[in-house]
């Protein structure tokens, strides 16, 4: 599969990757930030923005796609960012591609079961009139009568783009992330201790990493890390920038 993706910058590459429902372009801003230093790839995870809708969304499956992107771009070890459910592909790829990883931040996320609570999300989506609207705010106005965060409904207009045949079309394969939710949902498995130097980075209004959970996750890597971001919630990236960034390269330059 041939993933779409942007590269900024020249220098040592660094692949970023973005969550559930989102795309390349929500990382753009800190893509293009962290590219002073180096060549700073996002891409699209299949099913997701412009790359290609194909069947199955399982974490080894994207992983394989990561790395057939890596090798059709002549890239044999990188630094690695991932978001949510990018950051759990990335904790795949330390497990199965582990010598194409350099190190990585885990923005997040555990590899481990989740129990959901995207189905609000799922049922507005699917619902929303997108074929028969010929104004993005009617989108928007239906989405609102399902989700009350401003924040989470801007996110998920992205997604929304014109269709030549009429109204409008949602980028992502809506259909297909549905059906494969309980697996983005799965744990990964680790077969051997992790020895790729691994950060996870948390906000501290964010339930995704609970401290009992992480402290067992522990001990499945050699230098696993937690840092923490004050009054940051899911979306560290977009909360706070700068802090991450900072993390982001003070890890890097260490590791």
């Amino acid at each position: 599969m041939r993933l779409n993706f942007k590269s900024f910058g020249e220098g040592e590459p660094v692949i970023i990757m973005h969550g559930l429902f989102g795309m390349l372009d929500n990382w753009k801003s800190f893509a293009k930030k962290l590219s002073e230093n180096y060549t700073v790839y996002i891409i699209d995870l299949r099913n997701h923005g412009k790359s290609p809708h194909e069947p199955g969304i399982s974490y080894s499956l994207m992983a394989q796609d990561v790395i057939e992107f890596l090798e059709a771009e002549w890239i044999y070890e990188a630094r690695f960012i991932g978001h949510s459910m990018g950051g759990k592909v990335l904790l795949q790829l330390v497990e199965e591609y582990g010598d194409y990883i350099t190190s990585a931040i885990v923005v997040d996320i555990l590899p481990i079961q989740y129990k959901g609570g995207h189905q609000t999300i799922f049922d507005a989506l699917l619902s929303a009139p997108v074929r028969s609207s010929d104004q993005r705010s009617q989108i928007e106005d239906h989405l609102a009568t399902y989700i009350q965060e401003k924040s989470v409904i801007q996110f998920l207009m992205k997604n929304l783009s014109r269709d030549p045949n009429g109204g409008f079309r949602w980028k992502m394969n809506l259909t297909e992330i549905h059906k494969h939710y309980a697996e983005i949902l799965a744990p990964i498995s680790f077969t051997e201790i992790i020895d790729v130097p691994t950060l996870f980075v948390k906000g501290t209004k964010s339930d995704y990493v609970p401290a009992a959970a992480y402290e067992e996750l522990s001990k499945q890597f050699e230098t696993p890390s937690l840092i923490s971001v004050e009054d940051a919630g899911h979306w560290i990236h977009a909360e706070k920038p700068d802090q991450l960034y900072n993390i982001v390269t003070e890890f890097f330059l260490e590791n």
